[in-house]
């Protein structure tokens, strides 16, 4: 993969629903355009981060399974205005 990501979170280990509560904090620390790769090995993530970007200002531009190891390229997106 050819992305490179401005932070690595690891979240190895972790159950749902962590790893993606983890990531939106991650992001929130990160300027809008940056790149978030999350490592992750809760299954149920997959789901859970696909479902989160479609209802999110976020992308996720990528995203592979590797010897148990799920992960997840999200780029900030711009925040709407509430």
């Amino acid at each position: 993969m050819s992305l490179q990501p401005d932070q690595v979170l690891d979240v190895c280990g972790l159950p749902c629903p962590l790893p993606l509560l983890k990531a939106k904090q991650a992001l929130a620390r990160l300027e809008a355009g940056q790149l978030l790769e999350v490592r992750a090995t809760d299954a149920g993530s997959w789901q859970d981060f696909a479902s989160y970007v479609e209802l999110s200002p976020h992308a996720m531009p990528a995203r592979e399974e590797r010897d148990g190891i799920y992960h997840y390229w999200l780029r900030k997106g711009e925040e709407r205005a509430s």
